[in-house]
This record gives C-alpha cells, structure tokens and sequence, in this order.
C-alpha cells in the first residue's frame, strides 16, 4: 500500500502536468484566436499581455493563502478556477472579452503554480531528499503533450471552445480525485509575524534574479529559434521546428536527472557546469551557424538550463523553512522568485526583437549567451537547495 508521501508525490506530479498540459494547450490554440477574431499579431501581442499580469498580481496573494490555509486546499480551488476559466477564453466573444478572460486564466494558473510548487517544497523536507528537478520534467512533459493535443485539435477544426470544455471536464474530475491524495492543509500552514514582509531577506530576490536570467533564455529558444532557422539558416516549415523540440527533449532530459546530479555532486557544482554547457553551446552554434550547429546550440542550452528554476525554487522554500522560520512562509518564497524569475518571460521577447533591429538576430542571441554564463555565480546562493 502507498504511504502518506508516495500518495501526495503522485498527485503533485499529476498536477504539474495538468499544469503544463493547460499551457501547451493553449499556446497551441493561439493562432486559431488570431484566426477567429482577426486581429492583427501587434493586437494580439498585445492582448496575450493580459496572461501577465494575471500570473503577476496572483502571485502575492497566492503565497500569502498557501502560508495561511495551507498549498493543499489551494491547489484544489485553484485547479477548479483553471478548469474555470479555459471555456471562457475559448469562447472568444469579442477582444475585450479575450483580454478579461486570458487575465482570469493567468491568475488562476499562476496560482496553481504557486501552490504546487509549495507542495513540492513541503514534500521535499517530509522526504529528507530532492523531488523538485522531477516534478518539473513532468510540466515539461505536459507542455509537450498539451502542445499535441492543441495542435491536433486544430488540425482536425475542433473549435477552442469545445477544446476548453473537454479540459474542463478532465481537469475538474481529476483535481476532484487527486484532493485526499495530497498531504494535509496543516502540513505546511506558516503563520507570519506581523510587518514580517517588510524586512523580507534580500536573498530570495537574489535566486529570482538567476531564474529570471534562466528565463529570458528559455523564453528566446522558444520565440526565436524557429524564426532564426526559417530567416538567417534557409530552414523549411517543418525544420524551423527541430531546435525547439530539442530544446524541450534536453529539458526533460535535464530535469529527470537534475534531482540525482544535484544529489550526487550538489546543487551549486550542477548550476555551474548548466551555465557553462548552456553559454558555450549556444555561443558555439551562434559562431559557426548552420541548422546542425543550431540544433546542437538549442540541445545543450536546453539541458544547461533545465536544472536552474527547479533548484531556484527548492533553495527558497529550504531557507524559508530553516533561516526564516516566521519572517517568509515556502510558499511566499516560491511566489517571490517565481515573480520575478517568470518576469523574463515577459520582457524577453520584445527586448530580444529590440536587439536584433539593432544588429541580425543571430548576433543579437549572443545577449543569452551572457546570461546563461552569469548562471555560474548562482552557484553560490544554490547551496540551500
């Protein structure tokens, strides 16, 4: 029979892929909302905006709930809003009502972020080892496999809609399955000293800087590397595609093994040898150019950086626990640098367009090759992790 911690660590896996599998889902539908409410790519660049600062201004309150009530219930009313909220973005009844309803899911994703991820820092400790790289590789896994079933929704003309309410069903059943399996909400209840968030740590800040560097690099293997492909490299439709599901695969890769590296040789030796792997690979395919040095350059900075959020994240809830015990609770650790880290997410694509009208976009990449080696000084603050 599954004790207490296997129980919760299934339902924490399950649930980070629920929440990888929503992104991936939805990412895969956003050209079919460009399609149906014609819209030109600045308006709806503009529009997927409103998923920021939704993710944004959850991320407080969602911290504060899981210290108060516990990640547990949180994670359970959060799942059900998610669930929620994908019919209202599929309905796309008109711009205006795109943006409200992209800000609800933003909110009600990141607070699932938020919680689970607390979760995970909770399990971690009652373990005495490290689970987190894992629990990641498994949003990893639900990106890609949400990914396909977006894309072959819309390939096969199922409208957003219908896509949504079937996501409803599935994620509303299974959150509703998976509540008991967690560990209790008194598990992880942190009362916080009263003005205790005034003279918060400047730590935490400090490891959502590095993932914040993580970021800006994941986010531009995504947004850029297909169009470096297609525009400096000549590379067809279909061959655009390969450096991101490399990238991905190294991902995976990466954050199945990354809880037994960081075992096995410590969290502060494997970051800096990720930044090491991701900077020179990167820098080396930018260099030599062509479509089998960039497949190469977006595998290794995949798998550079694949260890780096995850660690980021453990370290936090460690020194929440151990350090400042009554001055930050795990989960508003996990939500500070969350903030910050997932802010790369935002600024990256328009500061990378900004550099490569400046110089070729090639050239312009060399920016995340900088960053992936500041990486190597993250080594000194992982040690908590």
């Amino acid at each position: 029979m599954a004790t207490t911690l296997q129980r919760a660590r299934i339902a924490v896996i399950i649930t980070f892929i629920i929440n990888g599998f929503t992104v991936g889902a939805f990412v895969a539908r956003i050209p079919d909302f460009k399609e149906i409410l014609k819209v030109s790519n600045g308006t709806l660049g503009s529009s997927l905006l409103f998923v920021s600062i939704g993710v944004f201004l959850s991320l407080r309150p969602a911290g504060r709930n899981c210290a108060r009530y516990g990640s547990q219930p949180i994670i359970l009313i959060s799942s059900l809003a998610l669930a929620f909220s994908l019919p209202l973005v599929g309905a796309l009844l008109s711009l205006q009502w795109l943006w409200l309803s992209l800000f609800i899911f933003g909110f009600t994703l990141a607070t699932q972020d938020v919680a689970m991820n607390a979760h995970a820092v909770l399990l971690e400790q009652q373990a005495g080892r490290r689970l987190m790289s894992v629990f990641h590789a498994m949003f990893s896994v639900g990106t890609l496999a949400g990914s396909f079933f977006g894309g072959a929704m819309s390939q096969w003309k199922i409208t957003p809609l219908f896509q949504s309410l079937l996501l409803l069903f599935i994620i509303a059943l299974l959150s509703l399955f998976l509540r008991p399996m967690f560990m209790p909400a008194t598990a992880d209840q942190h009362p916080i000293e009263k003005n205790a968030e005034h003279r918060q740590p400047l730590i935490f800040w400090i490891l959502g800087f590095f993932g914040l560097c993580a970021a800006l690099s994941e986010g531009a293997a995504g947004d850029w590397g297909g169009v470096l492909a297609r525009e400096t490299f000549n590379a067809t439709p279909f061959i655009s595609t390969l450096p991101y599901i490399l990238f991905c695969s190294a991902m995976i890769l990466g954050r199945f093994s990354g809880d037994y590296l960081a075992h096995r040789f410590g969290a502060s030796r494997v970051i800096m040898v990720g930044g090491v792997v991701a900077g020179t690979g990167l820098l080396v395919g930018l260099v030599v150019g062509g479509i089998p040095a960039l497949m190469v350059a977006w595998f290794l900075l995949g798998l550079g950086l694949s260890i780096v959020i995850p660690l980021m994240f453990s370290a936090a809830g460690t020194l929440a626990t151990q350090n400042y015990a009554g001055v930050i609770a795990p989960s508003q650790a996990v939500a500070k640098v969350s903030g910050v880290s997932y802010f790369g997410f935002v600024i990256g694509p328009p500061l990378l367009g900004f550099l490569a009208d400046q110089v070729e976009l090639r050239w312009a990449l060399l920016f995340n090759v900088g960053l992936s080696y500041l990486l190597i000084f993250a080594a000194r603050y992982a040690k908590a992790a």
